[in-house]
């Protein structure tokens, strides 16, 4: 064979293994190489995981999450940029706008379950919360049993307002269930009255609390609705090639000394856009889900080591 036939072969070999590996790619990560861009779902009223500041810009320790998963993306697929669209999404919105395309990871505090699984996936856990409820300390309710037969809000398509509507029925509690659009407009509701407590996520409660008017009017139970629950950032269902990576940078984040540092930054130090500290230390749980990370969405999975 000449040098010249042999030189033409080899061209057409890289062509055709240049050809294979485009090919390879599917789902979301075909769609940001084709794109160049991916698209982030954010949340308005999340505080700290997804929130807008005071120039409207989504914030917050899920977005940082999501900003190193946009590194390990752009890495993986070798671009020299890629567009970050951002994307508001609701709790009644995420999973639908998740599963149409719209949004490629969702940011915010969505909790890992396994009824949820059987539309979308996740990524390693985050955090860990339970679902408990706030009311003024001058209602003097200190327990779930107290709420019966009052006005009780919590936010549409959550797991909260379904775990109330549960204990409601289980207990014969006759509460009045409000759902709220999200949870901004659920406190305010506890704030002037309209409802004599708020179910949600503790940690969420607590970021309500401490921006309030009047933080120490409030309490929050403990008694919960719930074991301890995973969040994580959530991606569509049936793309492994996408969840690989995605995997794979949480992964690395956790493991490393950032993950602790980040974690601090939005629960151990102030925050914008009002300086609040809401004072959280991270839990034994879930410096053992840092260092073994997982995206299992059974609550008796995370316990301390």
């Amino acid at each position: 064979m000449n040098r010249s036939r042999v030189f033409g072969y080899a061209l057409a070999v890289a062509f055709c293994g240049c050809q294979a590996n485009a090919e390879e790619l599917t789902g979301t990560l075909k769609n940001i190489k084709e794109t160049g861009a991916i698209t982030l779902g954010y949340r308005d009223s999340s505080i700290p995981f997804s929130y807008l500041d005071d120039s409207q810009k989504p914030v917050g320790y899920a977005m940082d999450i999501c900003y190193k998963i946009v590194d390990a993306v752009k890495k993986e697929l070798k671009l020299d940029k890629l567009e970050v669209k951002l994307n508001p999404v609701t709790s009644a919105t995420r999973i639908p706008l998740m599963a149409n395309g719209t949004v490629d990871l969702e940011c915010g505090s969505t909790t890992n379950n396994a009824e949820r699984q059987k539309q979308v996936w996740f990524t390693n856990t985050h955090f860990l919360t339970a679902s408990r409820f706030v009311s003024k300390k001058s209602s003097n309710i200190n327990s779930i049993d107290d709420l019966k037969s009052r006005s009780v809000v919590s936010t549409s398509g959550t797991t909260n307002i379904k775990q109330l509507n549960e204990a409601n029925a289980a207990r014969n509690l006759g509460i009045n269930i409000i759902p709220a659009k999200d949870h901004a407009e659920a406190f305010l509701m506890v704030e002037t009255d309209r409802a004599v407590a708020f179910v949600m996520d503790d940690i969420l409660l607590a970021s309500l609390v401490a921006g309030s008017k009047e933080p120490g009017a409030y309490v929050i139970s403990t008694d919960a609705f719930s074991k301890p629950e995973p969040y994580g950032i959530m991606v569509r269902k049936d793309d492994a090639a996408f969840k690989k990576v995605v995997d794979a940078a949480t992964a690395a984040l956790y493991q490393s000394a950032e993950g602790e540092r980040l974690y601090d930054k939005w629960f151990m130090q102030k925050i914008p856009p009002k300086g609040l500290n809401l004072n959280v230390p991270i839990s034994a749980e879930l410096k053992h889900e840092f260092a073994k990370p997982s995206d299992s969405p059974d609550p008796d999975s995370y316990k301390a080591m």
